[in-house]
């Protein structure tokens, strides 16, 4: 693996959007028991479901630390492969490589930004994240890609969705957050992805799910489903705080076009009734300093929206609520050429997330 002494923009390189062809995709074993339940073993199952479910559509890696190999081994299916590697916790998404694409070439790098656990010192969700820090650049040198590395900014894959065609999507709440880039500005941070990404438009929303731990990431409230169209989180109660943030990103997105001129295709996504972490959840968990807790009561930021769109799925978080289905019908009609395939989702939510895959990308030649 080399490090590339210049920019994606500058070679032609472009992040393409998660609904292009896939080379395949890799995913993180859970197993911190500061973070999941029990040392993860109801989410390992699950995780265990959406890995099964994904490698339907396309091959699966599964980062696996040493004392958690064979378990892991013998809870997946024998065409996901195993690798081990040390890691802080499990959501590759956010630590891994984002992958950029040459069209033209048919090569493929990776972006490895710095990541410091959505916030550093000042809000972030644990620490240390040094090992977390390191998976980018193993992930590109195991798959033998080329890498451009920026470790002084610091940005996460889900706080980010791109059109493939010029047009980035990301909100305030997460990129101009303090405990990320505080030394830059606005206009410093849209550069940096602009040239990162090879975009020319940069769409801000203000806010992402209410309660989001990670700062609002844009992944959990709005998904791309094709240049021009977008489904967004929504409630139609007006007593929901979730109301006031997804009606501003309704109209902030409604208003703008996209790098082609294009006016957005907007469609609602309806969030399921809030979802509370119960006690048993709760004393589940281990206590531990520097870790962010989860308490009884707390509201869990559960979203449709942070699906997984697979070469010929779309993996879709489930909750056991009455919108399970009008999302899963939603979807199917919006990917008529893609099978939709829901997994009940509950033990990824208590530890901080939905879905959470990275795609490892194919361009088209």
């Amino acid at each position: 693996m080399r490090i590339i002494n210049s920019v994606p923009k500058q070679d032609g390189f472009r992040m393409p959007g998660e609904f292009e062809k896939h080379e395949g995709c890799w995913m993180i074993w859970p197993e911190r028991s500061d973070n999941w339940r029990y040392g993860g073993k109801p989410a390992q199952k699950v995780f265990a479901e959406v890995a099964h479910a994904i490698s339907e559509f396309e091959p699966v890696t599964m980062i696996v630390s040493a004392a958690q190999y064979v378990n892991a081994r013998q809870m997946l299916n024998s065409n996901i492969r195993i690798v081990e590697m040390s890691t802080d916790d499990s959501w590759v998404r956010d630590c891994g490589p984002t992958f950029v694409i040459n069209t033209n070439t048919a090569d493929v790098r990776g972006v490895n930004w710095g990541f410091n656990a959505w916030g550093g010192l000042v809000d972030g969700l644990y620490f240390p994240w040094d090992k977390d820090d390191l998976v980018a650049q193993k992930i590109c040198d195991m798959e033998r890609k080329d890498c451009y590395s920026i470790p002084d900014f610091i940005l996460e894959g889900g706080s980010i969705h791109v059109d493939g065609e010029g047009t980035l999507i990301v909100t305030e709440e997460c990129l101009l957050s303090e405990g990320r880039n505080a030394s830059l500005s606005k206009e410093d941070i849209e550069n940096n992805l602009k040239e990162y990404l090879n975009v020319e438009k940069v769409i801000w929303l203000k806010r992402g799910i209410y309660l989001d731990e990670t700062n609002g990431h844009v992944d959990n409230i709005c998904n791309y489903v094709k240049p021009g169209e977008v489904v967004l989180a929504w409630t139609d109660d007006k007593n929901d705080p979730q109301y006031d943030i997804s009606k501003e990103c309704y109209d902030i997105l409604t208003n703008e076009t996209d790098a082609k001129g294009r006016k957005l295709k907007v469609h609602k996504l309806h969030v399921p009734s809030p979802i509370l972490i119960s006690k048993e959840e709760s004393i589940g968990v281990d206590s531990v300093d520097g870790t962010l807790p989860r308490e009884e009561g707390d509201r869990l930021a559960a979203s449709y929206a942070n699906y997984y769109t697979a070469n010929g799925g779309v993996v879709v978080p489930l909750f056991a609520d009455p919108n399970d289905d009008k999302a899963v019908q939603l979807l199917q009609e919006l990917y008529p050429e893609r099978k939709v395939v829901g997994v009940y989702a509950r033990e990824i939510l208590l530890g901080g997330g939905n879905i959470h895959c990275i795609t490892q990308q194919q361009p088209s030649v």
